[in-house]
């Protein structure tokens, strides 16, 4: 009975039981109709009751069900006193009015088994059986279709892309589909272009072989079918976007008077869509728009009052089409202004005597839209209203809104446009009305009345829910919607009309509701209701489907739950059947159903056990019972004991360099695996080689004032955890005492005993304890502590401190609990161990005082809510069994609270809207009472995602380093949460300097609030970038908006990087730099200044200015004695950029290297380096100090005389960075060497820790991300592989024992994997000597030929052919020939080329035979081939017309 009340009580019991009825109609509502239930049910008319069937009518299952019902309620008495009366009733069925021979008792009093007749009538109301999630299941069930997914009803589509229109259902079978369009048939098989989704009813209308979309327009149905029924979509109306083309107008110039009201029209193309309008001038300049000129809601650009200085522009009214994604301009308006004053002065735009200042007359306010002194306006209700007054006069005026006896929706109004509309979001009936706006200036005002008339479409008070019933159940259907005007309710039964479907004796319909009686298996189908009005409609389907299912078990069988002795648990056994069953708890299969006591069964079937004993350990059975069968289930339960810390740690006071151990000793369940780690400071402890970690202590070897703090000692198991924690306090080294008392050694005072409880009150006690021995030291404070044994037994929590000087002490208690307590005393040295607890005090329980705190309504999904709560401890519970009253309700709403009794301290509100704000209240409750009434906290549900992207984002670059941001905000609905800023996502796409690698990181900047504009800072010059808008709550991102594309303008350059002072000699400095790290546009040069200074006094400053490739320049020096200071920067068009300044190194006999001592950094280093006299100023780390420091490197001729400065000179080159070495005596880390690749590094150090030292390598790129590389010391050198090329890192080394000890920071950059910005090779000087010697050799060979062609040549050959050249001949090492007059020697088988290679003749042959030898020629090599005769005289003679005097290879060979 215990369940069917609970059950009962969630019916509609007011349909049932209304008094006088003629008929009845007990199974309004689901109803389950067991015969105990079925067979009892009656209408009770005055002194009247009539059972529900004869018991002899009845089936022989109803007789036996009704039996086995006796046996749970007790009602076999009432059946066998009643038989006989119940053999002449008449049953139970609706329409019924002959009620045969009847009982009639008295009518003063009905007899008590009517009551109990009657209840469980009201029992039979409840809900619908509900399908598992389990796949198992829902794949096992015969289910009628349900649409699942469906195009929204007005679908919009572009003309450009393919139709979809979506339909998507689920059921078992499959459902089959097919469409209807403008209510007939589709044959989708006899239209090529169309086709369906396979398993799916979604259409696809392919137009890549053309056609014009506009024919498929039209409305469209989908029908989802199985044998169980037929589910219908929404009607779809299909419609293609359109974006008609402006109308060719030629406008003449606009002339008005200053002063005048002016309305610019728009009057933009019917879109579909309507477009959005905005006016900008035709070069593309937004309009500026305020409370004097500003745009309509219809587009109309409005001016209150003419001024002289709105004929500096046109306008032009723009429609921008969304899903073409274009904007068509119209024709430009030309202002023509006619004034009294032609003088247009700026200075007077925002002067108050701005209109008398120009003589334009002042004139009273008069509405330009809408015209009149009223008008009405229909909304519909959930739109959003938008009212709008706009007005001219003289001065401006200002509008305010009104509305007529009452105020207006302070959470739903907002103002617009300067005051000028008025939005009232998500309209409901309150919000009709009058509304007026009130104009006025100082000449006067007027105003203007709206008579605003919501309706409605319909929408749903009771949506119709899909019915599973068992077989011979009842049920209903229910359809109720509400509108304005009121809508008209249609069935339909698998997309037929109700009326035309096959009669049911089983159903009856009554207006919004269809009542199912005694439901079999031919009862499936599926329902539509159509709710409409002139303006809209609804359309739902709901599926009856009737299950007879045995009882099964969800969830695995003999599952295993492990739980701590005195924690609460509970056994989940969750089931399914139809009908549903009951479920019933035994233990170790024996004795009665578990219920009561400690233990509490859910309807849902879960057993909970309020507190773990060790006798609850056992196999407990769940068995659910319907009246096709039974299914059980077994759950075995252990009891597991509590992990918990006997022996502490404890405070300590321990010396530098010492060794401390803090103990830590665990009992806990041996079936358990026992963890035991460590804390300091409330953070993982690392434990380093100073440290030694036991099973039951920590030991510190060698404590330092790092080691300083709290440390916890957490000992877990799979199943819980218990902590201590401790305070080591390091001190320093002390002097030595200076008396006796002071020798004497210290320590913690001793435990505090006897402790003695007196003066025994109802809130109060006396505790009073004998102090332990000081040691010592003097006690400076008692702490109290105190333990009970309901909540927390064994764990001790500080109740109170006292000082020193007091041994007793009254302590104020709290109600209902048991008290135990101890001492502990404290002196300098630490505190003493806990004092034997006292004997126990209980207080007397009492309603608690207060309430939880912190109570927090928030959702942590779209459609829930979680309440929390801090819960109280012992000491504010006041009594046993301390609940919490947990109430809600929607805020500003009449409808009543909603309460659940909770004993944690969370509650999860489900199956709420989107972000809508509740009103809360948790009050405290145990057996004594209630707490005080709670205050009211508001929470809100879960949010989701956004569902709106800013629109109309707009970008205006303001520098070269910063842009500014303007965009449309989104509808507060669409936010579905809190709106916490809106956030621009950008990411530099490219660099306008050609080969430039740049990150493309996307960046991101917060707008935090409702805003409409923002600045974005921190961009690079001279790039390209691409943004997103996003708004975002507390759920996260919404969509994105548009991309939209912005390039940055050149800005000024970095400084110039590794800027160097070198001075070879006393008569030069020569200086030496790099081009920026960010160039920030095209570099155009470098600029120069330096000034010659000696002390105090300064020279002339001189500037010099440089080609962007030069980066070198050489001083010469005025004077040997004065230095100079340096300032280079770079140039682009923008300017010169950040400056870097250098000077040059002090004369040797200014230069006092120094040793820094072994205990403090360095921080000057004079290195001795090469024989060479170099100097240089260059910037290097110095140990240990974390920051870089300037050291003058300098080479001095003398030796100095304090050998320790000497140290190794650092490279200076760019391929490495070097530390100087400097060796202390502690443990230190120094002279790190960078040696960086485009893409990697290679690090070494050096150090003097003991082998197996683990240190980390951390570098940061010049974007700030940091990284670690954990190594070994013997692991050198370390490779770093996952560097950038041109990127400056900062890098530092550190010890992971102590972080700490650690390395200077260095930079270092790595190579560019392609150099950009190479020098010029013109300007170079090894270049321009070679094409000197070149020019020069170029000329020498003219004037050769010059000279030979005058005098006539003669070119002796050799008389042998082919003849290889012998090892004997003197050139054929250098690969040079002997040409002599005198000796003419024969040619040896090979000639040159005019490449200078020498190459291998096959025969003499070829060449003319030696008498009349034809014209000189070139070979395919291009090598020469000469005349070669034998007659001297010939050769003379043809000398001079040989061509091979001209050749200049054989001029060589002529010179050699």
């Amino acid at each position: 009975m215990r369940r069917l009340a609970a059950r009962g009580a969630a019916g509609d019991v007011g349909e049932v039981a209304a008094p006088a009825a003629d008929s009845t109609d007990c199974a309004q509502g689901r109803s389950r109709r067991p015969p105990r239930l079925i067979d009892l049910c009656a209408v009770w008319d005055p002194g009247v009751f009539l059972p529900a069937a004869g018991w002899k009518r009845a089936s022989g299952t109803a007789r036996r069900r009704l039996n086995e019902a006796e046996t749970v309620s007790g009602l076999s008495s009432v059946r066998e006193a009643q038989v006989e009366r119940l053999e002449a009733a008449r049953p139970c069925r609706p329409g019924s009015r002959e009620r045969g021979p009847v009982l009639r008792m008295a009518r003063q009093q009905p007899p008590p088994w009517v009551h109990t007749a009657i209840l469980l009538c009201l029992l039979s109301l409840t809900g619908a059986i509900e399908i598992p999630m389990d796949p198992s299941i829902q794949n096992e069930l015969s289910q009628p279709p349900t649409i699942t997914k469906q195009s929204v009803k007005d679908h919009i589509v572009d003309p450009r892309d393919n139709i979809l229109i979506e339909c998507e259902a689920k059921g078992n079978p499959a459902p089959s589909f097919h469409w209807t369009r403008n209510s007939r048939f589709f044959n989708i098989a006899k239209d090529p272009r169309v086709s369906m989704r396979r398993r799916s009813g979604t259409l696809v209308i392919d137009f890549r072989s053309g056609g014009r979309p506009e024919e498929y327009e039209g409305e469209y149905q989908c029908f989802a079918r199985n044998k169980f029924g037929t589910a219908l979509s929404n009607r779809i109306r299909l419609q293609v976007s359109k974006s008609p083309l402006w109308p060719k107008e030629n406008l003449d110039p606009v002339v008005v008077q200053e002063g005048a009201p002016l309305t610019l029209q728009c009057n933009p193309p019917p879109g579909l869509p309507s477009p959005v309008i905005f006016w900008m001038s035709s070069s593309m300049e937004p309009i500026t728009q305020d409370k004097r000129v500003s745009q309509g809601h219809n587009g109309d650009l409005y001016f209150s009052n003419v001024m002289l200085q709105d004929m500096q522009t046109d306008y032009s009214c723009n429609a921008r089409f969304h899903f073409t994604h274009t904007i068509q301009q119209k024709n430009a308006f030309t202002l023509k202004v006619l004034t009294n004053n032609p003088y247009n002065d700026s200075s007077l735009r925002n002067h108050p005597d701005m209109y008398s200042a120009r003589g334009v007359a002042e004139r009273t306010p008069s509405f330009m839209y809408p015209q009149g002194t009223a008008s009405s306006q229909m909304v519909l209700r959930g739109m959003d209203l938008l009212l709008e007054c706009i007005a001219s006069g003289v001065p401006t005026p200002d509008i305010a809104w009104y509305k007529k006896g009452g105020d207006l929706p302070s959470d739903k109004a907002k103002f617009e446009n300067f005051n000028k509309a008025l939005r009232i979001t998500n309209v409901s009936e309150e919000d009709s009305g009058e509304y007026f706006c009130l104009a006025s200036n100082k000449m006067g005002s007027i105003r203007h009345t709206i008579s605003v008339r919501v309706k409605a479409a319909p929408y749903w008070l009771d949506e119709p829910k899909n019915l599973i019933l068992a077989p011979g159940e009842d049920g209903r259907l229910v359809c109720r919607a509400n509108g304005n005007p009121k809508p008209t309710v249609q069935w339909m039964v698998n997309g037929e009309p109700l009326q035309s479907a096959p009669p049911n004796p089983n159903r009856e319909v009554a207006g919004d509701t269809i009542i199912f009686r005694d439901t079999q298996i031919s009862s499936r189908a599926v329902y539509q209701c159509n709710t409409s009005n002139e303006h809209g409609y609804l359309l739902a389907n709901a599926f009856v489907s009737v299950l007879d299912v045995p009882p099964r078990m969800l969830s695995p069988r003999n599952q295993l739950i492990r739980v701590i002795l005195y924690n609460r648990t509970r056994l989940d056994c969750p089931f399914f059947g139809s009908p549903i069953p009951t479920l019933r708890w035994f233990k170790n299969g024996q004795g009665s159903n578990l219920d009561g006591g400690n233990y509490h069964v859910y309807e849902n079937g879960s057993l909970e056990i309020k507190m773990i004993r060790k006798e609850d350990q056992g196999i407990y059975t769940c068995v659910a019972t319907n009246i096709l069968g039974k299914a059980e289930n077994q759950v075995r339960l252990e009891v597991k004991d509590p992990t918990r810390i006997y022996r502490m740690p404890e405070d300590q006071v321990a010396k530098r360099g010492t060794t401390v151990q803090l103990e830590c000793r665990v009992k806990h369940d041996p079936s358990l695996k026992l963890t035991v780690s460590w804390l300091k400071d409330d953070e993982p402890l690392y434990i380093g080689n100073r440290m030694k970690k036991e099973d039951d202590s920590l030991t510190i070897f060698g404590v330092a004032e790092r080691d300083q703090g709290s440390y916890t000692c957490v000992a877990s198991t799979e199943l819980d955890q218990d902590l201590a924690k401790a305070y080591l306090t390091v001190l320093a080294d002390q002097a030595t005492p200076t008396n006796r008392l002071a020798a004497l050694p210290k320590g913690r005072p001793d435990r505090p005993r006897d402790l003695e409880l007196t003066d025994l009150a109802e809130r109060s006690v006396r505790l009073t304890w004998i102090p332990g021995d000081d040691n010592n030291s003097p006690i400076t404070d008692y702490v109290v502590q105190f333990e009970e044994d309901q909540f927390q037994p064994g764990v001790w929590h500080d109740h109170s401190k006292f000082p020193g000087s007091v041994n007793s002490a009254i302590l104020q208690l709290s109600p209902y609990v048991n008290y135990q307590f101890r001492v502990i005393a404290i002196n300098e040295v630490g505190s003493s161990h806990p004092s034997l607890p006292s004997e126990r005090y209980r207080t007397s329980g009492a309603p608690p005082e207060s309430n939880p705190a912190d109570v927090r309504g928030e959702g942590t999904r779209k459609n829930n809510m979680e309440i929390t709560w801090t819960p109280m401890n012992a000491t504010s519970a006041f009594g046993p069994n301390l609940r919490y009253i947990v109430k809600w309700r929607r805020r500003e709403t009449r409808e009543t609270w909603n309460n659940v009794t909770v004993w944690g301290s969370r509650y999860v509100v489900g199956q709420t809207p989107v972000y809508v704000p509740y009103e809360i209240r948790v009050q405290a409750e145990n057996d004594f009472g209630k707490g005080p009434e709670p205050d009211t906290v508001i929470g809100y549900s879960g949010e989701d995602y956004p569902r709106a992207a800013p629109t109309d984002v707009k970008i205006r670059v303001l520098n070269s380093t910063a842009i500014s941001l303007q965009w449309n905000r989104v509808y507060p609905d669409t936010v579905q949460g809190q709106l916490r800023e809106y956030r621009a996502y950008y990411w530099r796409e490219s660099s306008l300097l050609k080969n430039l690698w740049v990150s493309q990181k996307r960046q991101q900047a917060s707008f935090p609030g409702d805003r409409p504009r923002g600045v974005v800072s921190r961009l690079f010059p001279y790039s390209n970038y691409k943004l997103e808008m996003v708004v975002v709550n507390g759920r996260g991102d919404g969509p994105r908006s548009e991309t939209k594309e912005f390039t940055t303008p050149e800005g000024v350059p970095s400084a110039p990087r590794r800027f160097r002072v070198r001075q070879p000699n006393l008569e030069t400095i020569n200086l030496e730099w790099d081009h920026p790290e960010h160039p920030n546009g095209i570099l155009i040069g470098y600029t120069l200044k330096y000034v010659a200074f000696n002390g105090t006094k300064l020279g002339k400053q001189i500037v010099e200015n440089f080609s962007p490739n030069q980066t070198k320049f050489t001083v010469q020096r005025a004077d040997p004695v004065s230095r100079y200071r340096f300032t280079l920067s770079a140039r682009t068009q923008v300017g010169s950029g950040e400056a870097v300044t250098e000077e040059s190194p002090a004369p040797p006999n200014e230069a006092t290297p120094t040793a820094a001592p072994p205990t403090s950094p360095p921080t000057t280093v004079g290195a001795t380096g090469a024989p060479a006299a170099t100097t240089e100023a260059t910037t290097v780390p110095t140990i240990p100090s974390v920051a870089p420091t300037t050291v003058a490197t300098t080479t001095v001729a003398t030796t100095t005389t304090t050998a320790a400065t000497t140290t190794e000179r650092p490279p200076t080159t760019t391929s490495g960075t070097k530390m100087p070495e400097s060796a202390p005596d502690r443990q230190s880390i120094w002279n790190v060497t960078v040696l960086p690749n485009s893409k990697w590094a290679n690090i070494t150090w050096k150090h003097n820790f003991g082998p197996g030292t683990d240190f980390v390598v951390e570098y940061t790129d010049s974007n700030h991300t940091k990284k670690s590389v954990p190594v070994k010391a013997q692991a050198q050198p370390v490779q770093l592989t996952d560097l950038y090329p041109g990127m400056t890192y900062t890098l530092r080394i550190y010890s992971r024992d102590n972080e700490g000890i650690s390395s200077t920071v260095i930079t270092f950059m790595t190579s560019t994997a392609y150099t950009n910005n190479q020098a010029d090779i013109a300007t170079q000087g090894w270049f321009i000597g070679l094409m000197c010697a070149i020019a020069l050799l170029v000329l020498i060979l003219l004037i050769v030929c010059f000279i030979k062609r005058s005098r006539g040549g003669k070119y002796p050959v050799r008389e042998k052919k082919d003849v290889p050249l012998g090892p004997e001949d003197p050139k054929e090492e250098d690969g040079s020939f002997d040409y002599s007059d005198e000796d003419n020697k024969p040619l040896q088988g090979s000639q040159t080329s005019l490449d200078g290679t020498i190459k291998q003749q096959e025969s003499d042959d070829s060449l003319v035979d030696y008498g009349e030898g034809g014209e000189g020629q070139f070979n395919e090599d291009g090598s020469f081939i000469g005349q070669y005769t034998v007659k001297k005289d010939k050769e003379e003679t043809e000398g001079n017309e040989s061509s091979e005097a001209t050749s200049p290879v054989n001029a060589i060979y002529s010179l050699a």
